[in-house]
């Protein structure tokens, strides 16, 4: 964490001093006072300066960086990387390593609550918002063709039966993969239904509608 300590007449003017150092503004920063300045016998006998310390706050990423490591840590899997890359419109971190089952859950339901939780971490600050996306070397991936597969089987069984298919809760990521697959065809219809985190997709058949 990158900090710089400062001397100068008043409080003030070494902030400002050591804000023109880091070329960050007020808000960026913490400021601890190590020094009041003192008057000194006859102006200048005993005379001391102010000192602050000036540390940088860290940025949502270095943020999120540190919770997920901790995490991993609490979670026994210290040995596993993160990869960062920042795409056009969110951030995706990656998770590489061994033993990476216990990391994605239950139909990737722990890669879904650590992806909220580093939400709630990057966007602490008022004003801003970043989006990240977790991953554990291609699950994600693997989980839409999964998802896809599915969203196939259940169309023709809706067509097939003409009945409406329920199927198991997913999150909103997963239910949109499911909606927009099923409405490529014309003689179906989908409809989320529930509460979160138990919300389900439900495909019918138009005609009963």
């Amino acid at each position: 964490m990158k900090k710089v300590t400062v001397t100068g007449k008043t409080v003030e003017l070494a902030v400002e001093e050591a804000l023109s150092r880091l070329a960050v503004s007020r808000d960026q920063v913490t400021i601890t006072v190590l020094e009041e300045p003192k008057k000194g016998f006859l102006g200048w006998i005993g005379a001391r300066d102010a000192s602050v310390e000036v540390t940088l706050l860290p940025t949502p990423l270095e943020e999120v960086e540190g919770f997920l490591r901790e995490v991993l840590d609490a979670m026994g899997l210290p040995t596993v990387q993160l990869v960062v890359k920042q795409q056009s419109d969110y951030v995706l971190v990656n998770f590489v390593g061994d033993e990476l089952g216990i990391l994605i859950g239950r139909r990737g339901q722990t890669l879904d609550a650590l992806q909220y939780l580093t939400s709630i971490v990057a966007n602490k600050a008022p004003g801003t918002y970043i989006r990240f996306i977790l991953d554990a070397e291609g699950y994600r991936k693997r989980r839409e063709e999964s998802l896809l597969r599915l969203a196939d089987q259940v169309a023709q069984k809706v067509l097939r039966l003409k009945k409406s298919i329920t199927l198991e809760p997913m999150n909103p990521m997963e239910r949109k993969v499911v909606h927009t697959r099923i409405q490529e065809q014309k003689e179906l219809t989908t409809k989320s239904e529930g509460e979160e985190p138990f919300r389900k997709v439900v495909v019918s058949w138009k005609k009963t509608m």
